[in-house]
């Protein structure tokens, strides 16, 4: 069995990737203005920017740069190698919408890991 990651940890990963993909949102793709005029701009695009970026970071290096930062990559929960392309498109498919990721089971496994048959571990 893994051990534990903390919720503050995956928490801290998560809110490191949705912050980039805001700022890189607001910066290329919100248009001109003041702040308050670019922020209904980057909605949609923060979601897909931050929906390739985590599925591309997941399904190549088993990490996310949030993850990377906080000490954490995911792993298969069945022998604890890489995971596979397609588990970490159902990891990132479930991870969208934000109720599947904090949703634990016994093994603090979200749903989005239980169904992909992934799993966060420390990497340090």
């Amino acid at each position: 069995m893994y051990p534990r990651v903390s919720q503050g940890r995956r928490l801290m990963g998560v809110t490191i990737d949705w912050l980039a993909c805001y700022a890189i949102s607001l910066g290329f793709f919100a248009g001109s203005g003041s702040f308050v005029d670019r922020v209904p701009e980057a909605r949609i695009p923060v979601l897909i920017l931050f929906f390739a970026q985590y599925l591309i970071s997941i399904a190549l290096g088993g990490a996310s740069f949030g993850h990377r930062l906080v000490g954490l990559k995911v792993v298969r929960f069945s022998d604890g190698q890489a995971s596979t392309p397609l588990q970490a498109l159902i990891r990132t498919l479930l991870l969208m919408p934000i109720v599947t990721a904090i949703t634990f089971d016994e093994n603090g496994r979200g749903i989005n890991e239980r169904l992909s048959n992934t799993v966060l571990v420390k990497s340090r």
